[in-house]
């Protein structure tokens, strides 16, 4: 035991380092996990023995549905939001029309069995939100016409679409599926998902508002528990838990909870050690040996999926809503296939009662090809298309903004013998660069305004610069956009109510606010809240 601990630490370290080669040479990180799964396995110098599709399906399918739930979870909906028609089109519509483009092709022209044929077409159906937003981010691929986001929202809710399409073709190549049995599996699998998503989302965030936790850490522990009731809970009754755990997340994601930035961060780890055990396994699992034998079936479908049926599909959903010549070319260049259609392609092998041909190896040989290709190439062919602005920071699309605006909490004990006792807030002269946000008064928090009076005892809670927890207090961001009750105005005239600024990003600058600080559009507005 003790040396299988030491080989995994190894084989973790090693995959981290991998990042850093990846970053110099290009080539999607990914990929060298795939490559290090290679070399440690069965046909590589390590010599690895392992085979196990069963042990395997199940590691990745954990895997995934945390890969899926941070997909939802990280996605912020603002930014998505005039994308998410196009975006939800392509997840659905889109996987379908290419799932059936490439089976057409497969049993056409590749002369493969018919359900064989359009159970590949299912599998390789989806792209890869691991892949797509490890390249986004890493790359920093500032894109414009809201293309980040729509690429974001459609690789992560497109796994779902893939794995109901995977499953109903199993269960025709099963031979025993009625038409009614056929019409209750799809039944199942999009409403059940989907309900067990949004209610799932609904009663987690009730439960934080009557009974909030003490800790961030237990909010961390929590949110995990409910990512798995969310996959579990639909699957056990025969809905899409990949679909559920994906709406699960995109809601919490996007509300206001207590200690957001440290579950970003969490996950953020988790679904990286996630992706490094998912990418590593399925290397691992494959025999080297064998994709020459499937090498030119597969590259004629990764071509035809690559250059023809992706384009198309894309083309013909984004047409109709005008959208550029480059945001079309590149989101169909950007449609990478990943570890989702490896999985999907295990559960082909393992639920599959008759194949001819070698469907993982084939599916694995288009994912190395989209990966490393198509994946290596997206900033290249972003530039070359003329989709890149400088002005747009995709950094911006993911709900982690406490990694951008250096807000800090700072306290401030009042003495009884202080100078500001029973003075009123308006009438003291705060440190340079801050703003009061908060008194604790005995045990209790007071949202302070200008008349309030400063007594013995009192906590002032100030804003200034970088991120740290305060219990009762939480921040939130908003952007200034035209037309709206903040634009143009004074600080003082446009808040209401219990709202407080607590910091304003205006481009590149920081700006703590004043009362005559006059909003302007595109300012990132952060708030204060208690909670």
């Amino acid at each position: 035991m003790v040396v299988n601990l030491l080989l995994a630490a190894l084989i973790m370290i090693v995959c981290v380092l991998g990042n850093k080669i990846s970053n110099k040479i290009g080539m999607p990180v990914l990929f060298i996990f795939i490559l290090l799964g290679m070399f440690f396995g069965s046909d590589g110098i390590a010599k690895i023995n392992f085979s196990n599709y069963y042990f395997a399906e199940q590691i990745c399918s954990v895997a995934l549905l945390f890969i899926m739930f941070y997909g939802g979870f990280g996605t912020k909906w603002d930014e998505a939001r005039p994308v998410a028609t196009k975006a939800i089109l392509l997840s659905s519509m889109g996987t379908i029309l290419t799932a059936g483009f490439v089976g057409l092709f497969c049993y056409l022209v590749v002369k493969i069995p018919i359900l064989e044929s359009f159970l590949i077409g299912a599998v390789v159906s989806s792209t890869d939100a691991a892949s797509v937003f490890s390249i986004l981010r890493s790359k920093r691929l500032n894109l414009r016409d809201h293309t980040a986001s729509l690429l974001e929202i459609e690789s992560g809710s497109n796994d779902p679409f893939a794995y109901m399409l995977t499953i109903i073709m199993l269960s025709f190549m099963d031979g025993n599926t009625s038409a009614q049995e056929f019409l209750h599996l799809i039944f199942t699998q999009i409403v059940f998902g989907g309900i067990f998503g949004l209610v799932i989302a609904f009663l987690t965030l009730q439960y934080f508002k009557k009974f909030p936790l003490s800790s961030s850490g237990f909010y961390s522990i929590f949110i995990l528990a409910v990512a798995i009731i969310s996959y579990a809970a639909p699957t056990f009754f025969n809905g899409n838990g990949y679909l559920s755990a994906y709406i699960t997340g995109i809601i919490l994601g996007n509300s206001r909870i207590q200690g957001k930035s440290e579950l970003v961060h969490f996950f953020d780890g988790l679904t990286g050690l996630m992706q490094i055990v998912l990418f590593f396994l399925l290397g691992l699992l494959s025999f080297p040996s064998q994709l020459p034998q499937v090498a030119l079936m597969a590259l004629v479908i990764a071509l035809f999926l690559t250059f023809v049926a992706r384009p198309i599909a894309v083309y013909t959903i984004l047409t109709p809503f005008h959208s550029s010549k480059g945001q079309k070319l590149l989101v169909s260049w950007a449609g990478m296939r990943g570890a989702a259609s490896i999985v999907f392609a295990i559960m082909a092998v393992i639920n599959a009662k008759t194949m001819q041909n070698d469907i993982f190896h084939i599916v694995y040989f288009i994912v190395l090809f989209s990966i490393l290709i198509q994946g290596t190439l997206i900033p290249f062919v972003s530039r070359k298309l003329n989709m890149t602005d400088n002005n747009i920071d995709v950094m911006r699309t993911f709900n982690d903004y406490m990694d951008e605006l250096p807000v800090e909490f700072l306290q401030l004990a009042i003495p009884s013998d202080h100078q500001w006792i029973h003075q009123k807030v308006k009438d003291i002269l705060l440190p340079p660069d801050s703003f009061l946000l908060l008194i604790i008064r005995e045990q209790d928090n007071v949202m302070p305004n200008g008349d309030t009076e400063i007594l013995p005892g009192d906590i002032f809670i100030l804003s200034g610069k970088s991120p740290k927890q305060i219990e009762g207090l939480s921040l939130y961001e908003m952007r200034v956009k035209k037309n709206t009750r903040w634009c143009g105005k004074s600080i003082v005239d446009a808040i209401t109510g219990n709202e407080r600024i607590a910091v304003i990003r205006r481009g590149e600058n920081i700006v703590i606010p004043k009362g005559d600080t006059v909003l302007l559009e595109n300012d990132i507005v952060v708030f204060s809240e208690m909670v």
